[in-house]
C-alpha cells in the first residue's frame, strides 16, 4: 500500500466522533492557538520587515549592503541551526524546546524593537533566528504529539498548515499597516503574542518523551556549516550576482561539508538527521515539493512587492491591502484541505493545488508596465492563494505519516530548513534572471517614450522575466506530484 493510501486508510478508520474526556476539547484548542501563534512569528518574521527596511536605513543609517543583512542574519541563522534544533527537541523534549526558542524570539524583538544602533538590530535579529531555528521544529511535532491521529490531527494539521502558508503573505500585509506608524513596531508586535504563549505553553501543550541518545557532535557541527553555507551563497548571489566569488566559495564549502555530513551519517548508529526519512518514496516527494514550491513562493512574493509599490505607485499601507485576497484565498483553501483529504487523499490534492498554483505563475509572467492592479494582479493572486492553500496540508501530512515519535522533531527540523534554504535560493535564482531582463531592457529602450516611461517599461520587463524562473520551479513541482509519488491501484478487501 502507497503512503497516500496509508494516509486515507489511516482517516477513513478513525471513528467519526470518539467521546471526549472532560476539557480535552478546550485544551486542544488552546494548545493549537499557542502552537499557531509560534509558527506565525516565526515565519511572519521572514518578510514583515521588508516593507520597513527604508525607514530602517533612514533612521540607524545603514548602508545599502548593510541593510539586506536586517533579513539575510535572519535567514542565514534560522536556516542554519533548523536540523539541529529539530534535534535538540527529540533529545531534550520538544515542549523545553519551544517554550526556549519563543523566549530567545520574543527577548530578541523587544531588543529589535529598542535597537539604537544598527549593529545592536542585527545582533537582535540573528538572535531572533536562533530561537526560531529552537521553537519552529518543535511546533509541528507537537501537533504529532498532542493530536490523535485521524480527523483530529488532521484539522490540527490543517490550521497549522493554513497559518505556515499565509506567514509570507501576512508579513506584508502587517508589514506596511505597522510601518506607516514605525519600523519599530514589526518587533514590537512579538512580545504580546510570545509572552502569551509562553505562559500557556506548560499548562496546555503535553511534554513529549525524550530520547537520551549518544549526541551525534560531528552531525550537529556540519549539518550546521553546511546549511549556513548553502544559505549565505543563495543570498551572496542574490545581491552580488553567481560569480562573486564570496558566493562560490561558500557554494564549494556547502556542498563539500554536505556531502561528508551524509556520508558521515549513513556510518552513525544515531545520527542528528536519520536518512530513513529520505527512504520512503512519498515523503521523499513531499519533502522535494516543499523545496521547489519555497523556491517560487520567495521569489514570487519578494518581486509582487516591488511591482506593486515600484510600478503602480502603493504606499506602504496599500501594498499591504493588495496582498489581502491572496491571504484570504489561502486561509480559505487550507481550511478546506483537511475535509478533502479523507476522499481524495494527499496525492491528488496536492497536485491540484500545484497545478492552480503553476497557472498563476504563468499568468503573473504576462505583466507589463500597463497592467493594473485589477488586470494583472487580483486574479494570479487569488489562484495562487487557492493552489497554495490546498497545498501544504497536505504535504505536511505524508512527510509526517508513520514516522515514530522520537524522530518527528528531525523530520520537522529538516522540513523548515528545505523551506529556508529553498526560499533564499528562489530569491537568488528570480534576482539574477530579473537582472539580466532589466539590462537587457534598458539596452533596447522603445521608441517615444519619457524616462519615468522607459524605467517601468524595463522594470516590468525584469520582474515579468523573473516570473518565467519561478513557474519553471512550479513546474517541476507539478512534475514531481505526478511521477515521483507512485499510488498503487486499491487493494480489494481481505
Amino acid at each position: 500500500m502507497s503512503q497516500d493510501q496509508d494516509v486515507r486508510a489511516t482517516i477513513a478508520a478513525e471513528p467519526a466522533a470518539a467521546p471526549e474526556e472532560p476539557g480535552r476539547a478546550r485544551r486542544l484548542r488552546i494548545a493549537l492557538a499557542i502552537i499557531v501563534a509560534c509558527q506565525l512569528m516565526v515565519t511572519l518574521d521572514a518578510t514583515i520587515v521588508n516593507i520597513a527596511l527604508p525607514k530602517i536605513q533612514a533612521d540607524l543609517g545603514f548602508s545599502p549592503i548593510g541593510l539586506s543583512w536586517v533579513l539575510n542574519s535572519y535567514t542565514l541563522i534560522a536556516g542554519g541551526l533548523l536540523l539541529l534544533g529539530g534535534r535538540f527537541g527529540d533529545v531534550f523534549g520538544r515542549r523545553r524546546m519551544f517554550m526556549l526558542g519563543l523566549s530567545v524570539f520574543t527577548a530578541a524583538s523587544l531588543l529589535g524593537g529598542l535597537a539604537p544602533t544598527a549593529a545592536l538590530l542585527l545582533v537582535a535579529r540573528a538572535l531572533q533566528g536562533v530561537g526560531a531555528a529552537m521553537a519552529a521544529p518543535a511546533s509541528l511535532s507537537l501537533i504529532i504529539n498532542n493530536f490523535r491521529e485521524g480527523p483530529e490531527r488532521n484539522r490540527a494539521l490543517g490550521g497549522f498548515s493554513s497559518v505556515a502558508g499565509l506567514g509570507l503573505t501576512l508579513g506584508l500585509i502587517l508589514g506596511g499597516l505597522l510601518a506607516a506608524a514605525s519600523w519599530r513596531l514589526v518587533f514590537f508586535i512579538n512580545l504580546p503574542i510570545g509572552i502569551a504563549a509562553v505562559a500557556l505553553a506548560r499548562s496546555f501543550l503535553l511534554e513529549t518523551e525524550r530520547h537520551p541518545v549518544r549526541f551525534d557532535l560531528p552531525g550537529a557541527v556540519t549539518s550546521t556549516l553546511g546549511t549556513s553555507a548553502l544559505v549565505f551563497g543563495f543570498i551572496r548571489a542574490a545581491s552580488d550576482g553567481w560569480s562573486d566569488p564570496w558566493a562560490v566559495a561558500a557554494f564549494v564549502a556547502g556542498v563539500i561539508v554536505i556531502v561528508g555530513f551524509v556520508l558521515a551519517e549513513m556510518r552513525v548508529e544515531q545520527p542528528i538527521m536519520s536518512l530513513r526519512l529520505l527512504a520512503d518514496r512519498a515523503r521523499a516527494g513531499a519533502y522535494l515539493n516543499m523545496l521547489l514550491m519555497a523556491c517560487s513562493l520567495s521569489g514570487t512574493f519578494f518581486f509582487l512587492s516591488q511591482f506593486v509599490q515600484d510600478i503602480l505607485g502603493f504606499g506602504t499601507v496599500e501594498a499591504g491591502a493588495a496582498f489581502l485576497p491572496l491571504a484570504a484565498t489561502q486561509f480559505v483553501s487550507a481550511r478546506l484541505a483537511p475535509k478533502l483529504l479523507p476522499k481524495f487523499g494527499p496525492k491528488k490534492i496536492s497536485t491540484t493545488g500545484v497545478a492552480l498554483a503553476l497557472c498563476s505563475s504563468i499568468w503573473m509572467t504576462r505583466l507589463t508596465a500597463g497592467s493594473s492592479y485589477l488586470t494583472g494582479i487580483l486574479g494570479p493572486t487569488i489562484l495562487f492563494g487557492v493552489g497554495v492553500g490546498l497545498c501544504f496540508m497536505p504535504l505536511n501530512s505524508v512527510i509526517m505519516a508513520g514516522l515514530p515519535r522520537r524522530e518527528t522533531g528531525a523530520a520537522s527540523g529538516l522540513l523548515q530548513a528545505l523551506q529556508r534554504s529553498g526560499g533564499a535560493l528562489g530569491v537568488a535564482v528570480l534576482v539574477t534572471v530579473f537582472g539580466t531582463a532589466l539590462r537587457n531592457a534598458r539596452n533596447h529602450p522603445a521608441a517615444g517614450l519619457n524616462a519615468t516611461a522607459q524605467a517601468h517599461r524595463a522594470l516590468a520587463h525584469g520582474i515579468a522575466t523573473a516570473f518565467i524562473a519561478g513557474t519553471t520551479f512550479m513546474a517541476a513541482a507539478l512534475l514531481v506530484c505526478l511521477f515521483v509519488v507512485k499510488v498503487r491501484p486499491p487493494q480489494p478487501a481481505q
